[in-house]
């Protein structure tokens, strides 16, 4: 079972552990092994990457997992799952070809470049009835889980706004990153996935009627194959709310980042932020009038929750969740972004 985004097993439920191939073991993907293996419901049978020091520390995790030379390998030793953590422009068409093989997939954000690549993934996860997952994890964290309760509870009544922003003080170190080709965009696609999937996720999904945005590259105007550095977008909902976004690379914060999201209600708010900084310490306050109080506090071990979820349901026998289906209309809204720009 699952609470607040937390693994529960009972002592009676046994599972036998699936089998899984791991497609990248750079530092993200080792993150997402060791969460997965800590669960006991998984064991690592394969791993590839074109890193030899990369497959060294991952056998570090995963002593007798075999090294194999890539995803045709991988998806020839009889695997449950595959867990993908390549560059972007790999996610879509190794996630197809893994599905296709009768493998569930646990993909990096973002699941594809546009959001006919995230239509096409869903639809070969639809195809085969296989469990697919992407790793937006901060809806595993404790914080964002309590504010999505508030919500669903109506304790916040109606929530007409919502203010959310990741700026990250450093950028990406991999040159891919700045190919629009191989990435399929700038911060947008990197960090504002995330904001937009955290508001969406906890007001249900609303049908979102407009996207305006302005997108940046050095403080001016993109120019056509340009990625951006900094955006703000409005999304207008059917109901009228709005929500407004912001993210950047490289921003001059005076901090190595800028976590935050924050819901206003007609009968009260909540707000989901980082301190001091911290990429990784993360916390969520309920906001009545003036006076505020704390919904959850650092530390929470969140990173490789969404990971550790996945390989749960995996091992319990889920197949096909409808719920993925969503993921097609984040990478709309991206698309959307990119193209009022």
């Amino acid at each position: 079972m699952l609470m607040n985004g937390m693994i529960e097993r009972s002592p009676r439920m046994r599972v036998k552990p699936v089998r899984l191939g791991f497609l990248g073991v750079g530092w993200i993907g080792r993150s997402r092994m060791e969460a997965i293996l800590r669960t006991q419901m998984a064991e690592a049978a394969a791993v590839a990457d074109p890193s030899e020091d990369m497959l060294n520390e991952a056998l570090r995790l995963a002593p007798d997992a075999e090294i194999v030379g890539g995803l045709d390998a991988l998806l020839s030793r009889d695997l449950d799952g595959v867990v993908i953590a390549t560059p972007s422009a790999l996610h879509a068409e190794q996630s197809i070809r893994a599905l296709r093989a009768g493998v569930a997939v646990f993909c990096q954000k973002p699941l594809g470049r546009s959001g006919a690549e995230a239509a096409a993934v869903v639809a070969a996860a639809r195809s085969v009835d296989r469990l697919l997952g992407v790793d937006l994890s901060y809806r595993h964290t404790q914080g964002m889980q309590r504010i999505r309760d508030l919500m669903r509870n109506g304790e916040l009544g109606t929530v007409f706004a919502a203010d959310l922003v990741f700026h990250n003080a450093y950028g990406p170190d991999k040159s891919w990153f700045y190919d629009k080709s191989l990435s399929g965009g700038g911060c947008v696609i990197d960090l504002g996935v995330h904001l937009i999937d955290m508001a969406l996720w906890c007001l249900d999904f609303p049908q979102v009627i407009g996207v305006t945005s302005t997108l940046m590259k050095g403080g001016q105007p993109i120019s056509a194959g340009d990625v951006e550095d900094f955006a703000i977008a409005t999304l207008t909902l059917a109901s009228g709310a709005v929500i407004r976004l912001a993210c950047s690379w490289r921003l001059q914060a005076g901090r190595d980042a800028v976590i935050g999201a924050d819901f206003f209600g007609t009968s009260g708010g909540a707000s989901f932020r980082n301190v001091g900084g911290s990429f990784y310490n993360l916390a969520a306050y309920r906001f009545r009038g003036t006076s505020a109080e704390d919904l959850a506090l650092p530390p929470d071990d969140w990173g490789g929750r969404a990971a550790a979820d996945w390989a749960a349901r995996l091992a319990s026998g889920e197949a096909y969740d409808p719920s993925c289906e969503r993921l097609i209309e984040v990478a709309e809204i991206i698309d959307d972004i990119y193209r009022h720009a």
